[in-house]
């Protein structure tokens, strides 16, 4: 799993054991339940993951023989539906990305970060690791190391290159060990994820939209317009890096919901 996923399992982990105040071999499924009602005022899929967290350390604890069998067995996650990701037109896309100012090389940045967030459908892990040595100009496609530092290709479209060329001719000079990075801070580092996520919602406010938009909305509009014009559901799976189909299966279904939408606004019974 990712560095972010594992993280937050130990968090999940590690906030009920201090909740508990217990020896975790003597939780049982009593204790698990009463914590689970005092964040009752998580999200479905919040509960979901955390029932997922300790699910998965009371499985290691039976595996390991500190317990015979998991307090986890005997208490139920809440039921998920299908989940719908947010997504951003295409109009909506370009209004952002039009929104910066690429007189100075931040603005230059910004820009390329937007276009190869949108253009390859990366995660923001992705992105703000993107290194140079990467980035493969001549072939028209990038190298990218994913969850569970897998390998995959991912082609680069031509107004992503040309926004990333325009910024690497800029690039200020890297900091020590950020030699490799395409995007760097104003200190010359590596740029945060957190940083990614501001500049994502600064352009979007400039642009006057006021969903609630992260940089993984681009990745979610990247493959939803891809299989709006007729993209290979394998092919996006390839280049969004995920393992099972079921996981891209998704897009299909927010555009189910937009051509839905857009019969029932036409229909004169609606």
């Amino acid at each position: 799993m990712s560095q972010n996923t594992v993280a937050s399992y130990c968090s999940d982990v590690e906030k009920f054991l201090t909740a508990y105040g217990g020896r975790p071999e003597n939780a049982g499924p009593a204790d698990i339940e009463d914590y689970l009602a005092t964040r009752s005022q998580l999200s479905e899929r919040s509960l979901a993951r955390l029932v997922s967290s300790l699910r998965s350390f009371f499985d290691w604890m039976v595996k390991e023989g500190y317990i015979t069998d998991s307090p986890c067995d005997r208490v139920e996650a809440p039921k998920l539906g299908v989940y719908l990701p947010s997504v951003l037109s295409e109009d909506e896309v370009d209004s952002i990305i039009r929104c910066v100012d690429t007189s100075s090389w931040m603005g230059k940045r910004d820009r390329a970060i937007l276009e190869v967030l949108y253009g390859c459908g990366l995660r923001v892990s992705e992105a703000s690791g993107l290194k140079i040595s990467s980035v493969f100009f001549e072939h028209g496609f990038i190298r990218i190391i994913g969850k569970g530092n897998k390998e995959r290709l991912v082609p680069i479209g031509e107004m992503a290159m040309e926004a990333l060329k325009a910024y690497m001719e800029d690039r200020p000079v890297p900091a020590a060990k950020a030699d490799d990075l395409v995007f760097l801070n104003r200190f010359g580092k590596s740029i945060s994820r957190i940083s990614l996520f501001k500049i994502v919602k600064k352009y979007t406010l400039a642009a006057g939209i006021m969903k609630e938009i992260s940089p993984h909305t681009f990745r979610h509009s990247f493959a939803t317009h891809l299989i709006e014009h007729g993209a290979d559901l394998r092919g996006v799976q390839e280049m969004l890096g995920h393992e099972n189909i079921a996981t891209t299966e998704i897009y299909t279904h927010v555009d189910s919901s937009s051509w839905q939408k857009e019969i029932i606004d036409h229909h004169p019974r609606k």
